[in-house]
């Protein structure tokens, strides 16, 4: 028996995250939202598609944003991962460029709640 791949990440936001969560990974990343299971829609929270896998926004009462720990976002390429860093900042949410990865682009940019996201590209 062996872990075979990652099913999806999750990520804690505070309770009534759900609109920013849709504004954040939904419009400016362009994630497709995926509906959730109904046993569990009324724990609050939003669900996105990442390629074959998922990213769960889930609330948690006493959110702290997780500073460390993040989930990392890969794009087709360079020219995508610079457009992507334009929307956010124009949308706010200002990119932290990071060059120390060697043969890879990318930035770290805080989520509406103050996680880590990072994303990248090679370059």
């Amino acid at each position: 028996m062996s872990v075979i791949a990652i099913d999806h990440v999750q990520i804690a936001a505070p309770p009534g995250c759900e609109d920013a969560a849709r504004g954040f990974y939904g419009e400016l990343l362009g994630l497709t939202e995926v509906t959730k299971p109904l046993p569990l829609t009324a724990r609050g929270g939003v669900w996105f598609a990442v390629g074959t896998q998922q990213l769960h926004v889930g609330v948690q009462e006493d959110h702290v944003p997780a500073r460390k720990a993040h989930p990392a976002f890969r794009t087709a390429d360079k020219l995508a991962l610079d457009q992507l860093a334009a929307i956010l900042s124009a949308a706010g949410h200002e990119p932290r460029w990071d060059d120390e990865l060697p043969g890879t682009a990318r930035f770290f940019v805080p989520d509406p709640w103050g996680n880590r996201i990072e994303i990248l590209a090679e370059r």
